[in-house]
Protein backbone atom coordinates (compact mmCIF):
# COMPACT_ATOMS: atom_id res chain seq x y z
CA UNK A 1 0.00 0.00 0.00
CA UNK A 2 2.47 2.49 0.53
CA UNK A 3 4.23 1.22 -2.39
CA UNK A 4 1.58 2.52 -4.52
CA UNK A 5 1.20 5.83 -2.51
CA UNK A 6 4.96 6.42 -2.82
CA UNK A 7 4.31 5.95 -6.79
CA UNK A 8 1.30 7.89 -7.08
CA UNK A 9 2.83 11.29 -4.85
CA UNK A 10 5.83 10.64 -7.62
CA UNK A 11 3.31 10.81 -10.48
CA UNK A 12 1.82 13.69 -9.17
CA UNK A 13 4.45 15.84 -8.32
CA UNK A 14 5.59 15.02 -11.94
CA UNK A 15 2.87 16.27 -13.05
CA UNK A 16 3.13 19.20 -11.31
CA UNK A 17 6.55 19.91 -12.40
CA UNK A 18 5.31 19.55 -16.17
CA UNK A 19 2.02 21.95 -15.62
CA UNK A 20 4.84 24.97 -14.05
CA UNK A 21 7.39 24.16 -16.82
CA UNK A 22 4.46 24.55 -19.52
CA UNK A 23 3.70 27.86 -17.39
CA UNK A 24 6.98 29.30 -17.12
CA UNK A 25 7.40 28.56 -20.86
CA UNK A 26 4.00 30.09 -22.03
CA UNK A 27 5.19 32.04 -25.69
CA UNK A 28 1.77 33.86 -25.14
CA UNK A 29 3.47 37.10 -22.72
CA UNK A 30 2.97 40.38 -25.23
CA UNK A 31 5.60 42.99 -24.79
CA UNK A 32 5.36 46.75 -24.60
CA UNK A 33 8.00 49.20 -26.39
CA UNK A 34 8.38 52.99 -26.35
CA UNK A 35 8.06 55.57 -28.56
CA UNK A 36 10.85 57.30 -27.68
CA UNK A 37 11.42 60.49 -29.93
CA UNK A 38 9.20 62.36 -32.06
CA UNK A 39 9.76 65.07 -34.05
CA UNK A 40 7.20 66.44 -36.76
CA UNK A 41 4.20 64.62 -37.82
CA UNK A 42 4.14 61.32 -36.03
CA UNK A 43 0.94 59.18 -35.81
CA UNK A 44 -0.61 55.54 -34.78
CA UNK A 45 -3.34 53.45 -35.17
CA UNK A 46 -3.93 50.96 -32.52
CA UNK A 47 -5.07 48.15 -34.63
CA UNK A 48 -6.50 48.17 -38.54
CA UNK A 49 -7.75 45.56 -41.25
CA UNK A 50 -5.81 44.13 -44.04
CA UNK A 51 -3.96 47.56 -44.83
CA UNK A 52 -3.46 50.63 -42.51
CA UNK A 53 -3.04 52.53 -45.61
CA UNK A 54 -6.77 51.78 -46.91
CA UNK A 55 -8.47 50.84 -43.93
CA UNK A 56 -10.92 53.89 -43.17
CA UNK A 57 -11.50 52.55 -39.66
CA UNK A 58 -7.82 52.19 -38.42
CA UNK A 59 -8.58 55.21 -36.16
CA UNK A 60 -5.74 57.25 -36.27
CA UNK A 61 -4.48 59.28 -33.62
CA UNK A 62 -1.68 61.87 -32.65
CA UNK A 63 1.48 60.21 -31.48
CA UNK A 64 2.58 61.20 -28.39
CA UNK A 65 6.35 60.85 -27.10
CA UNK A 66 6.83 57.68 -24.47
CA UNK A 67 3.76 56.31 -26.55
CA UNK A 68 3.14 52.34 -25.39
CA UNK A 69 3.15 50.14 -28.31
CA UNK A 70 1.79 46.52 -28.29
CA UNK A 71 1.58 44.08 -30.82
CA UNK A 72 -0.77 45.06 -34.07
CA UNK A 73 -0.23 49.29 -33.43
CA UNK A 74 0.92 50.85 -36.85
CA UNK A 75 2.99 54.15 -36.60
CA UNK A 76 3.37 56.32 -39.23
CA UNK A 77 5.06 59.57 -40.71
CA UNK A 78 4.44 62.17 -42.87
CA UNK A 79 6.35 65.43 -42.53
CA UNK A 80 8.23 63.79 -39.52
CA UNK A 81 10.58 61.69 -37.67
CA UNK A 82 10.11 59.03 -35.30
CA UNK A 83 12.64 56.53 -32.65
CA UNK A 84 10.95 53.07 -31.56
CA UNK A 85 13.61 51.94 -28.55
CA UNK A 86 12.91 48.23 -27.29
CA UNK A 87 13.60 46.70 -24.60
CA UNK A 88 17.08 45.15 -24.77
CA UNK A 89 18.04 48.45 -26.28
CA UNK A 90 17.45 48.47 -29.99
CA UNK A 91 16.16 51.02 -31.80
CA UNK A 92 14.08 51.19 -34.86
CA UNK A 93 14.30 55.44 -36.71
CA UNK A 94 11.35 56.17 -39.14
CA UNK A 95 12.02 58.84 -42.01
CA UNK A 96 9.30 60.73 -43.26
CA UNK A 97 6.39 58.99 -45.34
CA UNK A 98 6.83 56.13 -43.43
CA UNK A 99 5.13 53.47 -41.96
CA UNK A 100 5.87 50.01 -39.80
CA UNK A 101 3.51 47.63 -38.65
CA UNK A 102 4.31 45.79 -35.55
CA UNK A 103 3.58 42.22 -36.37
CA UNK A 104 4.73 40.31 -33.59
CA UNK A 105 5.91 41.32 -30.14
CA UNK A 106 5.86 38.15 -27.84
CA UNK A 107 8.02 36.24 -25.95
CA UNK A 108 9.31 32.71 -26.22
CA UNK A 109 10.77 30.40 -23.27
CA UNK A 110 12.28 34.24 -21.95
CA UNK A 111 13.56 35.21 -25.51
CA UNK A 112 12.10 38.41 -26.95
CA UNK A 113 10.49 37.75 -30.43
CA UNK A 114 10.21 41.15 -32.79
CA UNK A 115 9.00 40.54 -36.29
CA UNK A 116 8.29 44.23 -37.62
CA UNK A 117 7.02 45.39 -41.07
CA UNK A 118 7.69 48.06 -42.68
CA UNK A 119 4.78 48.99 -45.19
CA UNK A 120 6.54 52.05 -46.82
CA UNK A 121 9.42 53.79 -46.40
CA UNK A 122 12.57 53.80 -44.64
CA UNK A 123 13.81 52.88 -41.58
CA UNK A 124 17.35 52.31 -40.27
CA UNK A 125 17.47 49.57 -36.99
CA UNK A 126 20.30 49.06 -34.46
CA UNK A 127 19.86 45.46 -33.21
CA UNK A 128 22.26 44.56 -30.06
CA UNK A 129 20.19 41.13 -29.04
CA UNK A 130 20.59 39.45 -25.60
CA UNK A 131 20.91 35.45 -26.45
CA UNK A 132 18.31 33.97 -27.89
CA UNK A 133 16.63 37.23 -28.96
CA UNK A 134 14.86 37.13 -32.38
CA UNK A 135 14.73 40.86 -34.26
CA UNK A 136 13.56 40.96 -38.17
CA UNK A 137 12.29 43.38 -40.60
CA UNK A 138 9.84 42.82 -43.67
CA UNK A 139 9.70 44.76 -46.54
CA UNK A 140 7.82 44.32 -49.21
CA UNK A 141 10.10 41.64 -50.94
CA UNK A 142 12.28 40.23 -48.05
CA UNK A 143 13.12 40.20 -44.39
CA UNK A 144 16.15 41.27 -42.86
CA UNK A 145 17.04 39.29 -39.90
CA UNK A 146 19.88 39.94 -37.43
CA UNK A 147 21.33 37.81 -34.74
CA UNK A 148 24.24 39.81 -33.66
CA UNK A 149 25.05 43.59 -33.41
CA UNK A 150 23.96 45.10 -36.44
CA UNK A 151 22.75 48.64 -38.17
CA UNK A 152 20.80 48.34 -40.98
CA UNK A 153 18.83 50.59 -43.19
CA UNK A 154 15.31 49.29 -44.86
CA UNK A 155 14.13 50.91 -47.95
CA UNK A 156 10.16 49.98 -48.92
CA UNK A 157 8.64 51.53 -51.80
CA UNK A 158 6.04 50.63 -54.89
CA UNK A 159 8.17 48.68 -56.83
CA UNK A 160 11.07 47.63 -55.18
CA UNK A 161 13.06 47.34 -51.81
CA UNK A 162 16.58 47.55 -50.53
CA UNK A 163 18.62 46.97 -47.31
CA UNK A 164 22.08 48.68 -46.91
CA UNK A 165 24.20 47.21 -43.98
CA UNK A 166 26.04 50.09 -42.17
CA UNK A 167 27.12 48.03 -39.33
CA UNK A 168 27.48 43.91 -38.55
CA UNK A 169 26.32 41.60 -40.61
CA UNK A 170 22.36 39.84 -41.47
CA UNK A 171 20.83 37.99 -43.02
CA UNK A 172 18.14 38.52 -46.00
CA UNK A 173 15.80 36.25 -45.97
CA UNK A 174 13.68 35.37 -49.43
CA UNK A 175 12.15 33.03 -51.48
CA UNK A 176 13.40 30.88 -47.89
CA UNK A 177 16.20 31.03 -50.04
CA UNK A 178 19.32 32.86 -47.12
CA UNK A 179 21.80 35.55 -48.46
CA UNK A 180 24.36 36.51 -45.85
CA UNK A 181 25.49 40.65 -46.01
CA UNK A 182 28.42 42.02 -44.34
CA UNK A 183 29.16 45.21 -43.27
CA UNK A 184 29.03 47.81 -46.78
CA UNK A 185 26.95 46.00 -48.53
CA UNK A 186 23.57 46.15 -50.34
CA UNK A 187 20.35 44.20 -51.74
CA UNK A 188 17.63 45.39 -53.70
CA UNK A 189 14.77 43.76 -54.97
CA UNK A 190 12.19 45.08 -57.77
CA UNK A 191 8.53 43.49 -57.30
CA UNK A 192 7.93 41.07 -59.13
CA UNK A 193 11.17 40.53 -60.73
CA UNK A 194 11.91 36.69 -60.30
CA UNK A 195 15.46 37.09 -60.87
CA UNK A 196 17.81 36.91 -58.38
CA UNK A 197 18.09 39.89 -56.08
CA UNK A 198 20.90 42.24 -56.95
CA UNK A 199 24.15 42.44 -54.46
CA UNK A 200 26.72 45.64 -54.52
CA UNK A 201 28.15 48.02 -52.30
CA UNK A 202 25.62 50.23 -49.55
CA UNK A 203 25.01 53.77 -50.85
CA UNK A 204 26.74 56.71 -49.71
CA UNK A 205 25.42 57.97 -46.60
CA UNK A 206 22.27 60.95 -46.39
CA UNK A 207 21.32 63.00 -44.11
CA UNK A 208 18.91 60.35 -42.25
CA UNK A 209 22.24 57.94 -42.01
CA UNK A 210 24.19 60.97 -40.02
CA UNK A 211 21.33 61.62 -38.28
CA UNK A 212 20.79 57.90 -37.17
CA UNK A 213 24.46 57.86 -36.03
CA UNK A 214 24.03 60.53 -33.84
CA UNK A 215 21.31 59.04 -31.53
CA UNK A 216 22.43 55.96 -31.83
CA UNK A 217 25.69 57.15 -30.27
CA UNK A 218 24.23 59.24 -27.65
CA UNK A 219 21.63 56.87 -26.38
CA UNK A 220 23.66 54.22 -26.06
CA UNK A 221 26.51 56.31 -24.07
CA UNK A 222 24.01 57.79 -21.80
CA UNK A 223 22.36 54.07 -20.92
CA UNK A 224 26.24 52.71 -20.14
CA UNK A 225 26.25 55.72 -18.32
CA UNK A 226 23.41 54.56 -15.65
CA UNK A 227 24.24 51.34 -15.54
CA UNK A 228 26.56 51.76 -12.28
CA UNK A 229 23.39 52.90 -10.59
CA UNK A 230 21.46 50.55 -12.01
CA UNK A 231 21.58 46.47 -12.50
CA UNK A 232 19.55 46.41 -15.45
CA UNK A 233 21.03 43.48 -17.85
CA UNK A 234 17.48 42.30 -19.08
CA UNK A 235 16.10 46.24 -19.87
CA UNK A 236 17.40 49.02 -20.83
CA UNK A 237 14.66 51.27 -22.35
CA UNK A 238 14.57 54.90 -21.05
CA UNK A 239 17.62 54.09 -18.48
CA UNK A 240 19.80 56.71 -20.97
CA UNK A 241 17.21 59.66 -20.57
CA UNK A 242 17.24 59.48 -16.72
CA UNK A 243 21.04 59.60 -17.00
CA UNK A 244 20.44 62.93 -19.30
CA UNK A 245 17.63 64.71 -17.47
CA UNK A 246 18.38 64.03 -14.09
CA UNK A 247 20.61 62.78 -11.11
CA UNK A 248 20.78 59.83 -8.75
CA UNK A 249 21.23 59.27 -4.95
CA UNK A 250 21.52 56.57 -2.48
CA UNK A 251 18.32 55.89 -0.13
CA UNK A 252 18.86 53.38 2.90
CA UNK A 253 17.20 50.56 2.07
CA UNK A 254 15.91 50.87 -1.53
CA UNK A 255 19.81 51.58 -3.39
CA UNK A 256 20.07 54.63 -5.89
CA UNK A 257 17.12 56.70 -6.44
CA UNK A 258 16.75 58.84 -9.05
CA UNK A 259 14.98 62.45 -9.33
CA UNK A 260 14.73 65.08 -12.08
CA UNK A 261 16.83 68.13 -12.58
CA UNK A 262 15.39 71.70 -11.88
CA UNK A 263 12.31 70.23 -9.89
CA UNK A 264 11.73 72.33 -6.16
CA UNK A 265 10.62 70.17 -3.14
CA UNK A 266 6.79 70.17 -3.95
CA UNK A 267 7.01 68.95 -6.64
CA UNK A 268 4.56 66.31 -8.34
CA UNK A 269 5.65 63.06 -9.96
CA UNK A 270 2.39 63.50 -12.46
CA UNK A 271 2.83 67.37 -12.79
CA UNK A 272 3.92 66.20 -16.47
CA UNK A 273 1.52 64.34 -18.98
CA UNK A 274 -2.30 63.28 -19.84
CA UNK A 275 -4.19 59.56 -20.24
CA UNK A 276 -4.42 57.31 -23.21
CA UNK A 277 -7.05 54.74 -23.02
CA UNK A 278 -5.11 51.40 -23.84
CA UNK A 279 -7.77 48.52 -25.58
CA UNK A 280 -6.06 46.10 -23.10
CA UNK A 281 -4.98 48.37 -20.03
CA UNK A 282 -7.40 50.90 -20.12
CA UNK A 283 -6.16 54.37 -17.96
CA UNK A 284 -2.69 54.67 -19.22
CA UNK A 285 -0.07 57.65 -17.78
CA UNK A 286 1.81 59.11 -20.85
CA UNK A 287 4.66 61.02 -19.43
CA UNK A 288 5.21 64.38 -21.60
CA UNK A 289 8.61 64.92 -20.37
CA UNK A 290 11.79 63.18 -22.59
CA UNK A 291 12.43 60.92 -19.06
CA UNK A 292 8.94 60.13 -18.90
CA UNK A 293 8.76 56.93 -19.69
CA UNK A 294 10.28 54.70 -16.83
CA UNK A 295 9.17 56.19 -13.83
CA UNK A 296 5.45 55.98 -14.80
CA UNK A 297 5.60 52.45 -16.08
CA UNK A 298 8.27 50.36 -13.54
CA UNK A 299 9.52 50.45 -10.27
CA UNK A 300 7.82 52.62 -7.32
CA UNK A 301 7.71 56.17 -5.50
CA UNK A 302 9.36 57.26 -2.57
CA UNK A 303 8.52 60.81 -0.43
CA UNK A 304 11.87 61.72 0.78
CA UNK A 305 11.92 64.33 3.97
CA UNK A 306 14.93 65.61 2.10
CA UNK A 307 14.28 65.22 -1.71
CA UNK A 308 10.55 65.31 -1.75
CA UNK A 309 9.53 62.16 -4.21
CA UNK A 310 12.19 60.47 -5.96
CA UNK A 311 11.45 57.30 -8.23
CA UNK A 312 12.60 53.99 -7.24
CA UNK A 313 14.18 51.40 -9.90
CA UNK A 314 12.72 48.39 -7.95
CA UNK A 315 11.96 44.85 -9.78
CA UNK A 316 15.09 45.44 -12.36
CA UNK A 317 18.21 42.82 -12.43
CA UNK A 318 15.83 39.60 -11.22
CA UNK A 319 16.49 37.91 -14.30
CA UNK A 320 13.15 37.54 -15.51
CA UNK A 321 11.00 40.01 -17.59
CA UNK A 322 10.16 43.24 -15.88
CA UNK A 323 6.19 43.88 -15.41
CA UNK A 324 4.49 47.07 -17.13
CA UNK A 325 1.70 48.73 -15.57
CA UNK A 326 -0.21 51.27 -17.09
CA UNK A 327 0.69 53.88 -14.44
CA UNK A 328 2.63 53.84 -10.95
CA UNK A 329 0.07 54.84 -8.61
CA UNK A 330 -2.84 53.59 -6.89
CA UNK A 331 -6.21 54.39 -7.48
CA UNK A 332 -8.49 55.11 -4.68
CA UNK A 333 -12.07 56.54 -4.35
CA UNK A 334 -13.87 58.43 -1.42
CA UNK A 335 -17.61 59.24 -2.36
CA UNK A 336 -17.68 60.81 -5.79
CA UNK A 337 -13.80 61.98 -5.19
CA UNK A 338 -11.29 59.92 -7.24
CA UNK A 339 -7.66 60.09 -6.99
CA UNK A 340 -4.11 58.29 -7.38
CA UNK A 341 -1.37 57.89 -4.99
CA UNK A 342 2.35 57.27 -6.27
CA UNK A 343 2.64 53.31 -5.55
CA UNK A 344 5.34 52.36 -2.96
CA UNK A 345 8.10 49.88 -4.30
CA UNK A 346 6.31 47.51 -0.83
CA UNK A 347 2.70 48.30 -1.96
CA UNK A 348 0.21 44.95 -2.52
CA UNK A 349 -2.11 44.39 -4.73
CA UNK A 350 -5.37 45.45 -3.03
CA UNK A 351 -4.13 46.91 0.31
CA UNK A 352 -4.05 50.11 1.55
CA UNK A 353 -1.17 52.29 -0.10
CA UNK A 354 1.49 53.24 1.72
CA UNK A 355 2.19 56.80 0.66
CA UNK A 356 -1.77 57.53 1.55
CA UNK A 357 -0.62 59.65 4.52
CA UNK A 358 1.40 61.55 2.07
CA UNK A 359 -1.67 63.02 0.18
CA UNK A 360 -3.83 61.98 -2.64
CA UNK A 361 -3.30 63.84 -6.18
CA UNK A 362 -7.50 64.37 -7.52
CA UNK A 363 -8.03 63.62 -10.59
CA UNK A 364 -11.03 65.12 -12.67
CA UNK A 365 -11.34 63.63 -15.85
CA UNK A 366 -8.17 64.10 -17.57
CA UNK A 367 -6.80 66.30 -15.20
CA UNK A 368 -4.56 64.93 -11.74
CA UNK A 369 -4.49 67.89 -9.55
CA UNK A 370 -0.98 69.12 -8.40
CA UNK A 371 -2.06 69.78 -4.85
CA UNK A 372 -2.77 66.63 -2.83
CA UNK A 373 -5.72 65.95 -0.55
CA UNK A 374 -4.80 65.15 3.12
CA UNK A 375 -5.96 61.52 3.72
CA UNK A 376 -7.16 62.23 7.03
CA UNK A 377 -9.52 60.06 9.18
CA UNK A 378 -11.76 59.68 5.78
CA UNK A 379 -12.19 56.09 4.24
CA UNK A 380 -9.92 55.82 1.12
CA UNK A 381 -10.91 52.62 -0.56
CA UNK A 382 -8.46 50.93 -3.14
CA UNK A 383 -9.57 50.07 -6.29
CA UNK A 384 -8.09 47.26 -8.33
CA UNK A 385 -8.01 49.20 -11.84
CA UNK A 386 -8.71 52.57 -13.38
CA UNK A 387 -11.93 53.43 -12.80
CA UNK A 388 -13.78 52.24 -16.77
CA UNK A 389 -15.35 55.52 -16.78
CA UNK A 390 -14.47 59.73 -16.36
CA UNK A 391 -11.14 59.39 -17.09
CA UNK A 392 -10.93 61.04 -20.80
CA UNK A 393 -7.85 60.92 -23.51
CA UNK A 394 -5.60 63.61 -23.93
CA UNK A 395 -4.99 62.34 -27.77
CA UNK A 396 -5.84 64.42 -30.94
CA UNK A 397 -7.76 61.86 -33.65
CA UNK A 398 -5.56 62.83 -36.59
CA UNK A 399 -5.77 61.78 -40.41
CA UNK A 400 -4.27 58.90 -42.12
CA UNK A 401 -1.02 59.40 -43.52
CA UNK A 402 -0.52 59.80 -47.50
CA UNK A 403 1.10 57.15 -49.66
CA UNK A 404 3.87 58.22 -51.87
CA UNK A 405 5.05 57.20 -54.84
CA UNK A 406 9.03 55.92 -54.96
CA UNK A 407 11.26 53.96 -56.71
CA UNK A 408 14.78 52.69 -56.55
CA UNK A 409 17.50 53.66 -58.81
CA UNK A 410 20.73 52.04 -59.45
CA UNK A 411 24.00 53.45 -59.71
CA UNK A 412 27.92 53.77 -59.12
CA UNK A 413 27.12 54.06 -55.50
CA UNK A 414 24.72 51.53 -54.21
CA UNK A 415 20.82 51.54 -54.47
CA UNK A 416 18.95 53.99 -52.91
CA UNK A 417 14.87 54.86 -53.14
CA UNK A 418 13.97 58.07 -54.61
CA UNK A 419 10.26 59.39 -55.16
CA UNK A 420 8.76 59.73 -58.71
CA UNK A 421 5.41 61.06 -60.08
CA UNK A 422 3.82 59.94 -63.21
CA UNK A 423 5.06 61.79 -65.76
CA UNK A 424 8.92 60.39 -64.55
CA UNK A 425 11.49 59.78 -67.50
CA UNK A 426 13.14 57.15 -64.85
CA UNK A 427 11.87 53.38 -65.83
CA UNK A 428 12.81 49.51 -65.48
CA UNK A 429 15.07 48.34 -67.80
CA UNK A 430 14.22 44.58 -66.93
CA UNK A 431 17.14 43.50 -69.33
CA UNK A 432 20.12 45.43 -66.86
CA UNK A 433 17.90 44.84 -63.90
CA UNK A 434 18.25 48.45 -62.77
CA UNK A 435 16.60 51.68 -63.59
CA UNK A 436 16.90 54.40 -66.65
CA UNK A 437 16.47 57.86 -68.03
CA UNK A 438 14.79 57.14 -71.27
CA UNK A 439 15.21 60.45 -72.44
CA UNK A 440 11.37 61.79 -72.53
CA UNK A 441 11.03 63.89 -69.41
CA UNK A 442 8.45 66.00 -69.29
CA UNK A 443 8.74 69.53 -70.16
CA UNK A 444 7.04 71.05 -66.87
CA UNK A 445 7.93 69.03 -64.19
CA UNK A 446 5.57 69.07 -61.28
CA UNK A 447 7.32 67.44 -58.46
CA UNK A 448 9.14 69.09 -55.47
CA UNK A 449 12.53 68.30 -55.40
CA UNK A 450 14.58 67.68 -52.33
CA UNK A 451 18.48 67.99 -52.69
CA UNK A 452 20.41 66.01 -50.50
CA UNK A 453 24.71 65.84 -50.25
CA UNK A 454 23.93 62.01 -51.31
CA UNK A 455 20.81 61.86 -53.20
CA UNK A 456 18.08 63.84 -55.02
CA UNK A 457 14.80 63.12 -54.16
CA UNK A 458 10.88 63.91 -55.58
CA UNK A 459 8.16 63.37 -53.46
CA UNK A 460 4.61 63.46 -54.52
CA UNK A 461 1.62 62.08 -52.75
CA UNK A 462 -0.95 59.97 -54.39
CA UNK A 463 -3.64 62.62 -53.92
CA UNK A 464 -1.56 65.05 -55.68
CA UNK A 465 -0.61 66.84 -52.36
CA UNK A 466 3.13 68.00 -51.87
CA UNK A 467 4.36 67.72 -48.10
CA UNK A 468 4.50 70.31 -45.92
CA UNK A 469 7.22 72.95 -46.52
CA UNK A 470 10.16 72.82 -43.96
CA UNK A 471 9.92 75.42 -40.93
CA UNK A 472 12.67 77.66 -41.24
CA UNK A 473 13.43 78.46 -37.57
CA UNK A 474 13.96 74.81 -36.73
CA UNK A 475 12.15 71.84 -35.69
CA UNK A 476 11.21 71.01 -32.05
CA UNK A 477 12.56 67.76 -31.25
CA UNK A 478 10.59 65.83 -28.27
CA UNK A 479 12.90 63.43 -26.98
CA UNK A 480 16.66 62.32 -25.43
CA UNK A 481 18.07 65.14 -27.72
CA UNK A 482 18.74 69.15 -27.47
CA UNK A 483 15.53 71.04 -27.08
CA UNK A 484 15.72 72.60 -30.99
CA UNK A 485 17.36 71.46 -34.00
CA UNK A 486 18.21 73.58 -36.24
CA UNK A 487 15.72 73.02 -39.92
CA UNK A 488 17.56 71.28 -42.67
CA UNK A 489 16.91 69.98 -45.94
CA UNK A 490 15.15 66.71 -45.74
CA UNK A 491 14.45 67.19 -42.12
CA UNK A 492 10.56 67.84 -40.52
CA UNK A 493 9.38 71.14 -39.27
CA UNK A 494 7.52 71.63 -36.11
CA UNK A 495 4.82 69.09 -35.54
CA UNK A 496 1.67 69.48 -37.45
CA UNK A 497 -1.67 70.38 -36.22
CA UNK A 498 -3.93 67.22 -35.97
CA UNK A 499 -6.92 66.96 -38.20
CA UNK A 500 -10.03 64.93 -38.22
CA UNK A 501 -9.78 61.61 -39.78
CA UNK A 502 -10.47 61.39 -43.46
CA UNK A 503 -11.72 58.46 -45.18
CA UNK A 504 -9.88 56.33 -47.30
CA UNK A 505 -11.06 56.86 -50.36
CA UNK A 506 -9.66 60.68 -49.76
CA UNK A 507 -6.39 59.32 -50.71
CA UNK A 508 -7.79 57.86 -54.56
CA UNK A 509 -4.60 56.04 -56.41
CA UNK A 510 -3.20 52.57 -57.27
CA UNK A 511 -3.58 49.89 -54.04
CA UNK A 512 -0.03 49.46 -52.45
CA UNK A 513 1.53 45.92 -53.28
CA UNK A 514 0.43 43.51 -50.31
CA UNK A 515 4.16 43.18 -48.13
CA UNK A 516 5.75 39.74 -47.90
CA UNK A 517 5.07 37.38 -44.91
CA UNK A 518 7.28 38.05 -41.98
CA UNK A 519 10.07 34.55 -41.61
CA UNK A 520 8.82 32.65 -38.59
CA UNK A 521 11.05 33.40 -36.26
CA UNK A 522 14.59 31.46 -35.30
CA UNK A 523 16.66 30.18 -32.31
CA UNK A 524 19.67 31.74 -31.67
CA UNK A 525 22.48 30.45 -33.36
CA UNK A 526 20.16 29.05 -36.50
CA UNK A 527 20.75 32.15 -39.01
CA UNK A 528 21.70 30.14 -42.25
CA UNK A 529 24.52 31.02 -44.44
CA UNK A 530 22.96 30.38 -47.93
CA UNK A 531 21.32 27.75 -50.07
CA UNK A 532 17.96 27.10 -49.26
CA UNK A 533 16.00 27.84 -46.22
CA UNK A 534 13.11 25.71 -44.64
CA UNK A 535 9.60 27.07 -44.14
CA UNK A 536 6.78 26.10 -42.04
CA UNK A 537 3.81 26.52 -44.73
CA UNK A 538 2.85 29.64 -46.10
CA UNK A 539 5.05 31.53 -48.50
CA UNK A 540 7.00 33.80 -46.51
CA UNK A 541 9.98 36.51 -46.96
CA UNK A 542 9.52 36.98 -50.05
CA UNK A 543 6.01 36.04 -50.98
CA UNK A 544 2.78 38.18 -50.82
CA UNK A 545 0.52 37.88 -47.92
CA UNK A 546 -3.35 38.74 -48.84
CA UNK A 547 -4.83 40.44 -45.38
CA UNK A 548 -1.56 41.09 -43.95
CA UNK A 549 -2.23 37.81 -42.27
CA UNK A 550 0.33 34.97 -41.69
CA UNK A 551 -0.31 31.27 -41.13
CA UNK A 552 0.19 31.39 -37.31
CA UNK A 553 -2.72 34.18 -37.31
CA UNK A 554 -6.05 33.49 -36.07
CA UNK A 555 -9.06 34.10 -38.55
CA UNK A 556 -10.46 37.20 -36.76
CA UNK A 557 -7.00 39.08 -35.83
CA UNK A 558 -6.96 42.67 -37.30
CA UNK A 559 -4.10 41.65 -40.05
CA UNK A 560 -1.89 39.96 -36.71
CA UNK A 561 -0.86 36.66 -36.08
CA UNK A 562 -2.07 35.57 -32.52
CA UNK A 563 1.10 35.92 -30.43
CA UNK A 564 3.69 33.16 -30.67
CA UNK A 565 2.09 29.99 -28.66
CA UNK A 566 -1.38 31.49 -28.10
CA UNK A 567 -3.35 32.76 -25.30
CA UNK A 568 -3.76 36.40 -23.60
CA UNK A 569 -1.71 36.40 -21.05
CA UNK A 570 -0.46 40.25 -19.24
CA UNK A 571 2.02 42.17 -21.54
CA UNK A 572 5.01 42.62 -19.99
Amino acid sequence: MSHRLFLLICALSILCLGFSSGTFADNSHARIVRLSLVQGDVRFAPSFRDDPLTDANAGWQSAPLNLPIRQGYVVATDNGRAEIEFENGAMMFLGSNSVVEFYDLSLRDGDRVTRLVLRQGTSTVYVNPANGDYFSVTGGDFTVEATGRTTFRLDNFDDGSTVNIERGRATVLRDKKSTPLDKGQSLSVHAGDSAEPVVGRASDTDDFDRWVSGRVDSVVTATNYSSQYVNSPNYSAGFGDLYTYGSWFSMGGYGYCWRPFGMSFGWSPFSYGGWYQDPFFGNTFIGSAPWGWLPYHYGGWIFSPVYGWVWAPTGFGLGGPVRYRPVTAVWVRNGSTLGIVPSHPGDKPGKTAQNLNQGIFPVQNSQIAHSTLAAGTEKWSVLKKGPAEGISSNLAASAPPSRVSRTIVAGAAGSRVVALGRDSSISYDPHEHRYVNNGNSPATPTNEIRKDEARTEAITHVNGTQPAANVSNGAIVQGATSARMPARPAIPGSPAVPQAPSSASARAGTPPRAPAVPAPARGAGSSGSGGSFPSGGASWGGGSRSGGGSSGASSGSAGHPAPSGGGGAHPH
